[in-house]
């Protein structure tokens, strides 16, 4: 998990009890996956008998970090980042232990607290004259920015970015004895002009660990998809659809991550992936990939229902399944296939299955084309094989609103009442 270190770091954290922080901006209402890894350093952290912060950037999440980024951030007001700090405090109380009885207890600060107390002139004063012009443009962030033409350049306010975050670093050092921040490799740059800030204002060592910055195969940053983020939010990403983002990873990505997302120990990873990769094509170490990391955001009950709900597809899903699972969840795991809506008034009195098949929703081009699938047992309702006397009516209708229907083994359609 560790791409750059600072030397001396590791002989601090053996010589005593270690604090360290990982700063958020809350620039949304919950966390992603990308923000898990740095999460998962702090939580490893924490089980070794060390103190984690979580700073959430209340400030700095007003400014914008070009760190990993080709165009400026988009700046929010304080109201909405308040209501983000909420949300993504909610979701770190499953990952990290608060309890203030804990002689390691997970704290979190916000660093609008005290930033927002300088005035601009003050804080050039106190602090910008610590960091020269020089050592914040020999950061790479801030070359790649400002050499990119198609960026348009870096704003003022992007640039001080860093300075601020080394500020951060500064008061928690004097107010926390926080020695140590953690993050993305991305950060590094940021990291440094703290350390560099406590060097020059206090005189102390101050000390940096990164993580490596995981990307895609397309050189995307780790956590995103087609569609988006892959978000911690059941709302915004369901809990079917965490769980199949874990269940497809490919083999290379697989043995990385059941290291960084899992708190299994090394021995068992290092034979569950011998395991894995003698017989690769039963996808068992994604599989025990899904479920730690759906116990560990989600609960037994998400995963069980996740699981029954791929069965739907791939397996021997049946209606009693289909009856568990919510809107979202049967929209996920029905992605991509045929919809054909209907005028939920047409089901009020009883439908033939021919006339349903091939009028109603014209699943089927013709008659003729249901009765040959019908006798040869090809065609399902919610899962259940029906033939020809078979009548459709609202008691078909699952959660007042769908009908699954499967002509032959893989052929799936989503009947949408309206």
């Amino acid at each position: 998990m560790i791409h750059d270190i600072i030397p001396e770091t590791e002989n601090y954290l053996k010589t005593e009890q270690g604090v360290a922080y990982v700063g958020i901006d809350p620039t949304a209402d919950s966390l992603h996956i990308g923000h898990l890894v740095s999460v998962m350093m702090l939580k490893h952290f924490q089980a070794a008998g060390h103190k984690p912060i979580v700073l959430i950037g209340g400030a700095t999440g007003m400014i914008g970090d070009p760190s990993g980024k080709s165009e400026e951030r988009n700046l929010l007001d304080e109201n909405v980042l308040k209501y983000n700090q909420e949300a993504i405090k909610k979701q770190l109380s499953k990952l990290l232990d608060f309890d203030k009885n804990s002689p390691n207890s997970a704290i979190m600060v916000n660093n609008h607290k005290w930033i927002s107390k300088y005035s601009f002139l003050d804080f050039i004063r106190i602090f910008g004259k610590h960091i020269t012009i020089n050592y914040m443009m020999s950061k790479d962030a801030v070359k790649k920015r400002i050499s990119d033409s198609s960026s348009g350049g870096m704003s003022f306010t992007e640039f001080s970015y860093q300075l601020v975050q080394a500020v951060d670093f500064l008061y928690l050092y004097e107010h926390y004895n926080c020695k140590l921040q953690m993050g993305g490799s991305d950060q590094w740059g940021n990291m440094t002009t703290g350390t560099e800030l406590i060097r020059k204002k206090l005189g102390q060592e101050a000390y940096a660990i990164t993580c490596p910055l995981l990307t895609k195969d397309n050189d995307e940053k780790f956590g995103k998809t087609e569609q988006g983020n892959v978000w911690l939010d059941p709302e915004k990403t369901s809990p079917y659809a965490f769980y199949q983002f874990w269940l497809n990873v490919s083999d290379d990505e697989v043995a990385k991550y059941i290291k960084i997302f899992t708190l299994l120990d090394e021995k068992t990873i290092n034979r569950l992936t011998d395991e894995h990769f003698a017989e690769s094509h039963k996808r068992e170490l994604q599989k025990i990939l899904a479920k730690e990391l759906m116990l560990l955001i989600h609960s037994e009950n998400d995963y069980k229902i996740a699981t029954e709900a791929s069965e739907v597809l791939f397996g021997k899903g049946t209606v009693d399944i289909l009856k568990t699972l919510d809107n979202k969840t049967i929209e996920n795991v029905f992605e991509g296939v045929p919809i054909h809506n209907v005028n939920k008034q047409l089901l009020k009195k009883e439908q033939n299955i021919i006339d349903f098949i091939s009028k109603t929703t014209n699943i089927l081009p013709s008659k003729n084309e249901v009765r040959r699938m019908l006798s040869s047992n090809a065609i399902s309702i919610n899962k259940i094989k029906v033939n020809e006397n078979y009548f459709i009516s609202i008691n078909d209708v699952i959660n007042d609103k769908y009908i699954i229907v499967q002509t032959g083994k893989k052929n799936y359609h989503l009947v949408i009442l309206r």
